[in-house]
């Protein structure tokens, strides 16, 4: 039995021609300045993502570059690949357009695009500062229902447009009942996942699916293996193969692979023997990482290694410094080599991330800890750590309750983390780290 869910974060993309406002409202939406707002236009290229919250619904929000279809220049291209991927895979379309212009030619080009779309579509007219609402009667004639008058800049009219875009939300899907472990797979293209997702479940699968909606909806696959049930995560981002520009992690829809690190407890993480690490590799163990989800480390196609395991392994500590604790398997989908050992492995590193140290134990850690390595102290102030506990699991969180924790730098935090795994076992699993004063809470 196979079980479809949505995804469990929603997808809102911003698209319209270049220099209507798209990075300021993205920017007003995220609280937070991610994307660069210039008056130039185009200076947005890529995709950005981030997340967003309103009136208790979580979203991502994707910001993409100006869509200019008479425009020559060699970015458009590029541009227009990004805009069409994201489209994809939205659940909801906020087409900005510029209300002191006007509907021009390219606003129409991007409107009959829209129109194409099964997804719902918020018009959004933007730099009416007056808010004068009549200059949004033109912007009708694109065909794409009521437009909606926002002033980005005042932030203006941007909660009415944030309500009716939540309003087209699906209903969140309740993953918690499904019995065992829910693993993804995730990596670059043509490292072989869709290989391995076939050993894991034990027959061969369809990898690429032409019926409507699989694009968006993840799939939770059971499968048993040594009498235990677990699930795999499979969407189509991770399967369907795409005429991609190779060096760009975006263009190989990043955003399920998100979607799916986010609703997993487990993730594999695919690396080509045959092929050096590549930035694209590390960013996506990197995603990984930040969604503080346990790993395995797949170094798939090992029997036709072009390097030694020593040398491989020297690259991969390097690359994935700031990961120091991951687990790593050398495996070959086609032989076989190694399979045996993902699951026990997936086991381990679930195990670490979900163990809970006793208050008295992590105390006497830390106790050790700081008799090897005093705090940090700065201007005849020093940092006392008082006591240590554990917040939460699944990463283990810790909490280090403190006088003037304000002085615990990069570097202590680090040892630390050190010290914490060496006593214990939290391999393959981040932890956290915080520090606060006595008087805050968790």
């Amino acid at each position: 039995m196979w079980y479809n869910f949505v995804m469990n974060k929603p997808i809102v993309a911003v698209v319209g021609r270049a220099n209507v406002g798209k990075s300021t409202f993205f920017n007003k939406v995220c609280g937070k300045r991610i994307s660069i707002v210039d008056d130039v236009a185009g200076v947005t290229r890529d995709r950005l993502y981030a997340d967003a919250t309103w009136s208790g619904h979580d979203f991502t929000i994707v910001d993409t570059g100006g869509v200019e279809f008479d425009n020559e220049d060699i970015f458009q291209k590029q541009i227009q690949e990004q805009v069409f991927s994201a489209l994809e895979n939205a659940n909801v379309i906020v087409f900005l357009v510029d209300g002191k212009t006007g509907v021009t030619q390219s606003d129409e080009n991007v409107a009959k695009l829209l129109r194409k779309q099964k997804v719902p579509i918020v018009l959004v007219v933007n730099k009416l500062d007056t808010f004068d609402v009549s200059a949004t009667y033109e912007f009708y004639s694109l065909g794409l229902g009521e437009p909606m008058p926002i002033s980005c800049v005042q932030g203006k009219g941007i909660g009415d447009v944030l309500d009716k875009v939540v309003s087209f939300f699906p209903e969140k899907s309740d993953e918690n009942n499904i019995e065992g472990i829910k693993i993804s797979l995730v990596g670059r293209p043509n490292v072989g996942k869709s290989s391995l997702i076939n050993r894991l479940l034990g027959k061969k699968r369809v990898v690429v699916s032409d019926v409507e909606g699989t694009t968006r909806d993840s799939v939770i696959i059971p499968f048993n293996c040594n009498k235990k049930t677990y699930n795999l995560i499979d969407t189509a981002g991770l399967r369907r193969q795409r005429s991609v520009e190779k060096q760009s992690v975006e263009g190989y829809s990043v955003l399920r692979s998100l979607s799916a690190i986010e609703m997993s407890d487990v993730v594999l993480i695919v690396f080509d023997a045959t092929k050096p690490i590549s930035e694209q590799d590390v960013r996506i163990a990197g995603y990984v990482h930040e969604a503080g989800k346990p790993s395995v480390v797949l170094i798939n196609k090992w029997d036709e290694k072009l390097t030694s395991k020593d040398e491989f392994e020297k690259d991969l500590k390097e690359k994935l410094s700031f990961m120091s604790y991951f687990k790593v398997l050398y495996v070959s989908a086609l032989t076989g080599k190694g399979l045996s050992d993902i699951m026990q492995t997936v086991e381990q590193v679930f195990e670490n991330a979900s163990r809970r140290i006793t208050t008295g134990v992590l105390n006497d850690i830390l106790h050790d800890a700081i008799l090897n390595f005093e705090p940090p102290s700065k201007g005849g102030r020093r940092c006392k750590i008082m006591f240590v506990t554990e917040a939460t699991t699944n990463p283990p969180k810790f909490v280090f309750f403190c006088k003037e924790p304000q002085l615990i730098n990069f570097a202590y935090e680090r040892y630390l983390e050190n010290r914490l795994r060496e006593k214990v076992d939290f391999s393959g699993t981040p932890i956290k780290l915080v520090f606060k004063g006595k008087e805050e809470d968790v």
